[in-house]
């Protein structure tokens, strides 16, 4: 992803990374070990409630910098998340609509 990818863009492009490094699992890619971890999804989920509480408590504290970091940490791990359990972003997409 380059600086040149329009904002609305950016969750498109990452999420195709992320499924990019789940099929080509990459050594040295933090992604890919995320789908090769021996904890599986249990150590998805554990770092998605770790950067859920770091998001809540830079809310708390006013810190609009570390909310801005912590909630791209959240939504990073749940579109790992969400890949890892082969829902895609237009399928996020249409549920937020019917909801809307």
């Amino acid at each position: 992803m380059d600086s040149d990818t329009p904002p609305e863009a950016v969750l498109d492009e990452l999420f195709a990374t992320i499924e990019d490094r789940k099929e080509a699992l990459p050594e040295g890619s933090y992604t890919a070990s995320l789908f090769t971890h021996e904890k599986g999804e249990n150590a998805v989920l554990e770092k998605l409630g770790e950067e859920a509480t770091e998001t809540i408590l830079a809310a708390k504290d006013d810190d609009e910098a570390e909310l801005r970091a912590e909630s791209a940490d959240l939504v990073y791990h749940l579109l790992v998340l969400l890949s890892m359990k082969d829902v895609t972003l237009d399928e996020l997409r249409t549920e937020l609509r019917d909801r809307f």
